[in-house]
């Protein structure tokens, strides 16, 4: 029979992130701290988190795969990146040295960039060639210790193509063991054949996208994007509202530069509202009053040059605080989730302990996935270990200290060439 026990240790630090607010500020006196510990892992879960002196001789006695480490190292959760569109195919490189050139976006679009650049890109690509694509940049995220990883569709603006799209996210599961989660994003812009009728466009969507993806199950998650030249929170109302009648999760595109986004998501009672930078105290009021997480994306204000998100007074006022990386090719095309929370962390004056439950804990709320990330019996085997005596060392390093191994469903998934 074959033994499906895994355990690693001794480990000089582990930060299980149990017993933490669930929402609102977070000190760093909250987190729990275990020193000298190995874990036990059983399935694909965790068996028990307890002394390495106590737990290796039950470890050796049940025949487990042993993992030694040999000098100091911290272990935390894998990282969950809450908010991605990985599914693309193209490069914007040109409209970001237009940008840096001081260009608008109306002429970076009237010089053939924007997001219809992606789109058209996205469109002449294989489903394969998605996969692969798609893939590629997961497995490169899980070497970043990121086990869990949101995949919007959006660059496809049809029926066929989201279709398409959602079909390679699914596919591309077989080719990495980070687990994706797909989000079905048609509503990322009016499409050009829709120019002036998003009416028409929705009702597209409504008649004969989202039954599709039901049917074949590619997405339980809908999200739009509700700004000036895209969806108004009047016309993407029908649009959720049906999403909803067919049982999909909403999630929300708000308030990146103007208003109005996330007050549609707190009346849909979305999982999240994500972006943000424009809030001001009546939104942030608004979500800190709801069930609905605020999901700050660091890594679109590194790429346009904008302000941040509001963390520090969202989370005191008790709103319940997610960071992603917002990894696409126009806005944000760094994709580094560790680094950006890091940096956003100085500018936002966030505790360690607010940005690390922001791409734990706080990040599986905006994914729906309750309290399945800790390190704790019955949850998850999935854990990102870093060659350090002090988690503080992380973020301080700011993404230049990388994990040195990833653990997913108790398997080693990634261990540097260094270890």
């Amino acid at each position: 029979m074959k033994n499906n026990h895994t355990y690693i240790g001794p480990i000089h630090e582990v930060l299980p992130m149990t017993g933490l607010p669930e929402r609102g500020a977070v000190a760093d006196s909250d987190l729990k701290r275990l020193t000298a510990q190995g874990i036990l892992m059983k399935n694909g879960k965790i068996e028990r988190v307890d002394k390495h002196g106590t737990i290796l001789p039950e470890a050796q006695k049940l025949g487990a795969e042993i993992h030694i480490l040999n000098g100091k190292y911290c272990a935390l959760p894998g990282f969950l990146d809450s908010h991605t569109h990985i599914c693309y195919a193209g490069s914007r490189a040109h409209d970001y040295a237009m940008r840096n050139a001081g260009k608008s976006y109306l002429e970076i679009a009237e010089a053939g960039g924007g997001i219809w650049d992606t789109v058209t890109h996205t469109r002449k690509a294989t489903e394969d060639d998605l996969v692969s694509r798609i893939a590629r940049r997961a497995n490169l995220l899980l070497s970043r210790g990121i086990t869990t990883i949101e995949v919007k569709s959006g660059y496809g603006l049809s029926p066929a193509e989201e279709l398409k799209m959602l079909r390679a996210i699914r596919k591309a599961q077989k080719r990495t063991p980070a687990t994706l989660i797909p989000t079905c994003l048609a509503a990322h812009t009016i499409p050009r054949e829709y120019k002036g009728n998003a009416a028409g466009y929705i009702e597209l969507l409504v008649e004969e996208l989202l039954p599709q993806i039901r049917e074949e199950r590619l997405s339980a998650r809908v999200d739009a994007f509700i700004e000036k030249g895209s969806f108004t929170p009047e016309n993407i109302r029908p649009y959720f509202k049906k999403a909803q009648e067919l049982g999909f999760d909403i999630t929300v595109h708000a308030d990146q530069f103007t208003t109005g986004g996330s007050r549609v998501a707190v009346d849909f009672g979305a999982v999240s509202a994500d972006h943000l930078e424009a809030s001001t105290a009546a939104q942030i009021k608004l979500l800190a009053q709801s069930n609905t997480v605020a999901t700050a994306l660091p890594g679109a204000t590194l790429g346009l040059g904008g302000s941040f998100a509001p963390a520090r007074k969202l989370l005191d006022q008790g709103a319940v605080l997610s960071i992603a990386s917002d990894w696409n090719p126009g806005s944000a095309p760094m994709g580094d989730l560790l680094a950006q929370a890091a940096i956003f962390g100085v500018f936002e004056k966030l505790s360690n302990a607010e940005i690390l439950a922001g791409i734990t804990t706080r990040a599986a709320k905006a994914l729906n996935l309750g309290h399945k990330v800790s390190l704790e019996k019955g949850n998850p085997a999935d854990l990102v270990l870093f060659r350090t005596d002090s988690y503080a060392n992380i973020l301080y390093h700011q993404g230049q200290l990388k994990p040195d191994q990833v653990f997913k469903n108790g398997k080693q998934v990634f261990k540097t060439a260094l270890s």
